[in-house]
């Protein structure tokens, strides 16, 4: 049997979490791609899938596979769309998720510049601090800060994003700028409902240092957290594009400059596909490479 073939169908499978509904979207028959998953795992000597009435499972060795079969499969198409490139134009409607603290200058610049250099793609930018279904809602690439991206979907790195601990000058007058970690305990802080960043580690001094902040104010909205911060209602931990202007004005005040937490990193993210669009390729690309110029810089 084809093996490359074979690895489309294991990836369907385990993507649709089904023989038949694999089967159904690939337009063959059940048994083979039965057939098929049963080929990989005698090629590779090892069970992949773990079988019964319910539910379809990997094994240990089977999410090794998977991932690697993602990887081996994104290489062909990028080689493919590398090859067409220079044929097909990029145009269309791109509908893309992206994280509500996104709308900051230095992505704005990104979208700006990337509708200069390709003025035939009409961007639907949708944003929210949740993952989305990218099947689902019809979304066609997602861009989300992650430490474990989802197995089932395709990541590409881009980057890794500083957070900073920072206050306003006027809320530091009134309750004191705090000198060691262990100060932070005594201040209030604004903090995101979408995710728990109560419990930080800050590394510096040659010390790390396990702090809790104290949340005065939660928010799913990580704008209504920065302007909150801005008022100087507390102190904030936010993503340095969001506030390398404030920082360069004294608008805010960076805490604890000798301190720094881990970054994060930040992933293009899309679902298994036979072969991207030039668009979704051409954004992807384009992500990268400004990433990579944004690391370089700093």
């Amino acid at each position: 049997m084809d093996t490359l073939l074979s690895m489309k169908v294991f990836c369907q499978v385990v993507h649709s979490g089904s023989f038949t509904r694999a089967a159904e979207q690939l337009d063959i028959s059940v048994p083979m791609a039965s057939k098929h998953v049963a080929h990989l795992e005698k090629s590779v000597n090892a069970r992949l899938l773990y079988r019964n009435n319910r539910r379809l499972s990997l094994t240990e060795q089977g999410e090794a596979y998977y991932r690697d079969c993602l990887s081996a499969l994104d290489l062909l198409e990028q080689a493919a769309a590398c090859a067409a490139r220079s044929t097909a134009r990029v145009q269309g409607r791109l509908r893309v998720s992206i994280p509500v603290w996104f709308a900051n200058p230095v992505f704005a610049g990104w979208i700006t510049e990337y509708r200069r250099r390709y003025p035939d793609v009409s961007l639907h930018l949708t944003l929210t601090n949740h993952s989305v279904n990218l099947d689902g809602d019809g979304e066609d690439v997602a861009l989300r800060l992650s430490k474990q991206p989802a197995e089932n979907l395709i990541a590409r790195a881009l980057a890794k994003i500083d957070f900073h601990l920072v206050a306003a000058p006027a809320y530091l007058a009134e309750h004191g700028t705090p000198a060691t970690p262990q100060d932070l305990a005594q201040h209030q802080a604004i903090l995101p409902s979408y995710t728990d960043v109560s419990s930080l580690t800050l590394q510096g001094r040659g010390e790390k240092h396990a702090v809790h902040l104290q949340a005065a104010i939660h928010s799913n909205n990580t704008q209504m957290l920065y302007q909150l911060v801005c008022a100087g209602a507390g102190i904030g931990y936010l993503p340095e594009w969001l506030l390398r202007a404030d920082l360069q004005t004294g608008r805010l005040c960076r805490l604890l400059p000798d301190y720094r937490t881990a970054p994060v990193p930040f992933y293009a993210v899309y679902t298994q596909r036979k072969l991207l669009s030039a668009k979704v390729r051409s954004f992807i690309d384009f992500m990268v490479e400004k990433a990579t110029n944004e690391q370089a810089d700093l």
